[in-house]
């Protein structure tokens, strides 16, 4: 029987040490689940333990939904614990039916592998892999020559099919339909534990809530087939103000980590336009501030919230994209609000900010040459990196939502005679800028 426990009171954040990782995520708001919170806390006090946290790279970036986990796994490191990161370069092969209402695409060993060591460099600013301190592995290396008969021999026979089709991670999909290759995922999950356990001694693994019953199914694997003892832990989904999964902005773009995917000035523009309800929780869940200086900056609401937005926004961007493309994106956010941190400009409109320099804004180039043929709004908002695809680019202008020099953009051809000093200045919503430069 699995036992979820009340937490019980943090300790002070002057006297902590390796026990004390688990009242640091606590505290922090990162906790769910725990299927023997006595046991970790005494496997914790008793010295430095291994654990991991798995990402199966099925994009060629990872998007801030991802970094709760990365930012959860880096507190535990620096309590004095060592980390694993994972990259399923092997459990993608098959697909996480987790949260899905329909199966993954089947991805090439090419694209996994291209897509692995973007995600690597990335965790890369979040964890510590040297001197000992972390490991980062890919499960390919174990999942991929597994024998097929031999692996059902000796593990299939530690799981009960009854027992996985109640698990929340099949159940959902059972009404629309899941493969037999899908149902397979809880197995490699589970074996992935159980092979970090026996070699490299990990005894605890963490990740999202939506995961739960894949983390305990290696937990109990890992004493089933080998007498040990491991943990299972989760961390909350984090959500906006809608109550969505974070990870889209307002117009549906995904907050990707890569800068050629999303700016650094939009990323921190996602972060400065957070709202104020969730400033607290984010401050607390993508920083390293202390707990007591988070508190201070948010004692306050209303406009009184602007430095700790500003600081959350700092923050989390320095962490993706290094200080100095935080110091760039802060330096281009004021001067386009015109000395304003966030959600304001001084034109009353929306605008750029009066006589902010448009320079500042991320750019775009275009042949001038296809200007002068004709593109599509929808084209170009895509190509400008204001909407995903040309369906969110259609809704994005229906709405009401895409602007061009400050005027709604209508669905239409733009061509040359819409240039303003060889550019064309886009804009989604109230915040989002894209200057476009004819060349």
């Amino acid at each position: 029987m699995v036992s979820v426990t009340a937490p019980s009171a943090p300790a002070s954040a002057l006297t902590r040490g390796v026990g004390d990782a688990y009242d640091i995520l606590q505290e922090r708001g990162f906790l769910y689940q725990c299927s023997d919170e006595a046991g970790l806390r005494r496997a914790l006090a008793a010295g430095p333990i291994t654990f991991y946290g798995g990402f199966d790279p099925t994009a060629d970036s990872l998007q801030i939904g991802n970094i709760v986990l990365a930012m959860a796994m880096a507190h535990l490191q620096r309590a004095g614990h060592r980390a694993i990161a994972v990259v399923g370069g092997g459990t993608t092969m098959i697909g996480d039916p987790t949260d899905k209402t329909d199966a993954r695409r089947i991805m090439t060993r090419e694209e996994i592998e291209a897509n692995a060591q973007v995600i690597k460099g990335q965790l890369s600013r979040y964890l510590d892999f040297s001197a000992g301190r972390g490991l980062m592995v890919d499960n390919a290396e174990w999942l991929l020559n597994l024998n097929y008969i031999d692996f059902l021999r000796d593990y299939g026979r530690y799981f009960s099919v009854n027992e996985m089709v109640r698990a929340e991670t099949y159940r959902a999909r059972l009404e629309t339909g899941l493969t037999f290759l899908e149902f397979n995922y809880m197995l490699l999950q589970a074996y992935d534990f159980l092979e970090l356990f026996r070699r490299h001694g990990c005894v605890l693994q963490i990740g999202g809530s939506d995961q739960w019953s894949n983390i305990l199914a290696g937990s109990q694997l890992i004493r089933r087939a080998d007498g040990g003892q491991a943990f299972a832990l989760t961390n909350v989904i984090v959500t906006d103000a809608t109550g969505a999964k974070m990870g889209k902005t307002a117009g549906g773009l995904t907050v990707w980590l890569d800068p050629a995917k999303m700016a650094p000035y939009d990323f921190y523009q996602y972060w400065i336009n957070v709202d104020d309800t969730l400033v607290a929780q984010y401050l607390a869940l993508f920083t390293f501030l202390p707990m007591e200086e988070i508190r201070d900056l948010t004692a306050a609401g209303g406009a009184a919230l602007r430095p700790a937005k500003e600081r959350l926004a700092f923050e989390a961007t320095a962490l993706a994209h290094g200080r100095e493309g935080a110091e760039k994106a802060q330096a281009t956010a004021r001067s386009v609000f015109g000395g304003a941190t966030y959600g304001t400009t001084t034109d009353g409109g929306g605008g750029a900010g009066g006589d902010a320099p448009i320079s500042a804004l991320p750019a775009r180039e275009i042949a001038r040459s296809r200007l002068e043929a004709g593109i599509s709004a929808l084209d170009l908002l895509v190509e400008a990196g204001l909407a995903d695809s040309r369906n969110a680019a259609r809704r994005l202008i229906e709405g009401g939502g895409a602007y061009l020099h400050d005027a709604r953009l209508e669905n239409r051809t733009v061509t040359t005679a819409d240039l303003q000093d060889g550019a064309l200045l886009l804009r989604q919503g109230k915040k989002r800028y894209r200057r476009v430069m004819a060349v």
